[in-house]
């Protein structure tokens, strides 16, 4: 299998920051090639490079034997690379055949050729085994399904490489299977692939090779056949991470409740949805896509409306018709989409941590005391460890990671009871999300309690104290993690089960 691409000494500076330093190694014909490396390790950067969005400041690309210079994405794509970013460029009110062909629009006798594009978009999706509804806008489809469109449309114009940024971030088990059936149709048709992933168990899944970077240099290239999780992770951190969930000495006050959920309804057809959360505890909320967990916890801070609720914040009832009322009592949401809802990514690293706490840094009501948000906002940056070259620094130049971080250190600015974690270390690599329970820990022991969603179900057993199984917008179970809930009773309840037998769980 002879070398497609060829990277040779990359090194990419930014203001403050080496991203790449001297990165060599390449990608052979038909491939499916894995890029793993913490976030922060270039990664992204390094994929700009090849699809012509950044330029390198040394060293040299070959494609097919022959040098290459990119100064702008088309001309990567004319090259034969097409890149597949997490925030989709699909046009939402257009449908799939519109959407394949903008830009590239068949026009014959100077009308536009509608029912010859819907023709060599079927054969398209034919060829890569992939069923759509061509005629309704690409809003109303799944997210799996817009990524197909995605694909297609890259591969319709030009199949030699392409490359995949976390495609299964936002996927469910099941879409994730077909995007990989996918991934093996495209390979079988001879189109290679670079797939970046912190997803290990995806490495083995459809990987043949793998190059891992770290802090912006290249790690090594290895077939895939020889490596287990252990190896991967010492590569990508430089250490074997025994402790994948750090423990904690805190112990949960299970007399002492912080917040308490009486008769939360969304609509007057619903379900009631009773519990509380305990001082020191970390609840965790499991569930299938669509169980209801984030419309819970969106209904609890007044972010969208309901039928009825009552909440208890350290037994005294609140009213919370708003995020702000939420804030305002003590609980604070760390949103599942980060950049969307959690940041303002054009504002400084500095500005975003702040700006919950705004009230508080303020001088006789008016005036920003700058010196105390610099005081604070540089404890936060040290305590949290976050990796940005300055305070100033646009927060949307960070990695996930730290990003995530960002999103923390605005809630330790405030004086909150209790913190909702959404998909806390989604899009993270597993040395930032012990970085991430970690902070979860001394969150507890600084004596906040904590909800955290996740569909990571060793996530869930692994952090939690206690863990709550919803199911089609209820409650189904709520469970001590005293060390013997498994990932089959979770999933029995996800699904719909009413009481688990362990006895015959084993059996089967």
């Amino acid at each position: 299998m002879n070398n497609i691409l060829e990277i040779k000494n990359i090194t990419k500076r930014f203001p403050g920051v080496l991203a790449l330093n001297d990165v060599s190694f390449n990608i052979k014909r038909g491939e499916v090639h894995v890029l793993i490396g913490e976030n922060g390790a270039g990664k992204s950067t390094l994929m700009k490079i090849l699809s012509g969005v950044y330029q390198p400041n040394n060293g040299l690309i070959y494609m097919n034997d022959e040098e290459v210079k990119f100064n702008n994405p088309k001309e990567a794509q004319d090259a034969g690379i097409s890149i597949i970013y997490q925030e989709f460029s699909l046009i939402p009110y257009l449908n799939a055949v519109e959407n394949i062909f903008l830009g590239r629009e068949i026009i014959k006798n100077g009308i536009l050729a509608k029912r010859k594009m819907k023709k060599e978009a079927k054969n398209l999706l034919k060829k890569l085994d992939v069923d759509i509804n061509l005629d309704v806008p690409v809003s109303q489809l799944s997210v799996a399904e817009q990524q197909f469109i995605e694909i297609t449309k890259a591969v319709s114009i030009n199949d030699s490489i392409l490359i995949l940024d976390e495609p299964t971030a936002t996927l469910t088990k099941n879409e994730t299977e077909l995007l990989f059936n996918l991934i093996r149709n495209l390979k079988d048709n001879g189109t290679t692939m670079i797939y970046i992933s912190h997803h290990l168990e995806e490495v083995f899944e459809i990987g043949d090779r793998l190059t891992c970077l770290r802090d912006g240099e290249w790690v090594g290239t290895e077939e895939v056949s020889n490596l287990d999780e252990n190896k991967i992770i010492r590569m990508m951190v430089g250490r074997d991470i025994k402790d994948a969930f750090p423990s904690r000495d805190y112990e949960t006050d299970t007399n002492d409740t912080v917040l308490e959920v009486i008769g939360l309804q969304r609509n007057e057809s619903d379900s009631e949805i009773n519990f509380n959360l305990r001082r020191g505890e970390i609840l965790g909320v499991a569930g299938l896509v669509g169980s209801g967990r984030t419309e819970m916890v969106r209904s609890i801070i007044g972010a969208d409306k309901v039928y009825q609720k009552d909440i208890n914040i350290e037994g005294k009832k609140v009213d919370i018709n708003s995020p702000a009322d939420a804030l305002e009592v003590g609980i604070g949401l760390i949103p599942e989409s980060r950049k969307s809802q959690g940041l303002i990514l054009d504002l400084s690293v500095k500005k975003n941590i702040s700006i919950a706490s705004l009230r508080k840094l303020l001088k006789q009501n008016f005036f920003l005391d700058k010196k105390t948000e610099k005081q604070k906002v540089v404890q936060l940056i040290n305590d949290l460890n976050i990796k940005t070259p300055s305070m100033e620094q646009e927060v949307k130049n960070l990695s996930g990671g730290n990003q995530q971080k960002v999103v923390l250190a605005k809630w330790m600015g405030t004086e909150t009871k209790v913190l909702i974690f959404d998909e806390p270390t989604r899009g993270i690599d597993v040395g930032a999300k012990v970085e991430i329970y970690k902070l979860m820990n001394k969150l507890i022991d600084e004596g906040i309690s904590i909800i955290m969603i996740s569909s990571e179900l060793p996530e869930v057993l692994g952090v939690s104290d206690r863990i709550m199984v919803m199911h089609k917008g209820k409650i189904n179970a709520i469970l001590d993690n005293k060390g013997q809930i498994t990932q089959e009773e979770i999933m029995y309840y996800a699904t719909g089960g009413t009481e688990y037998d362990s006895a015959k769980s084993e059996q089967e």
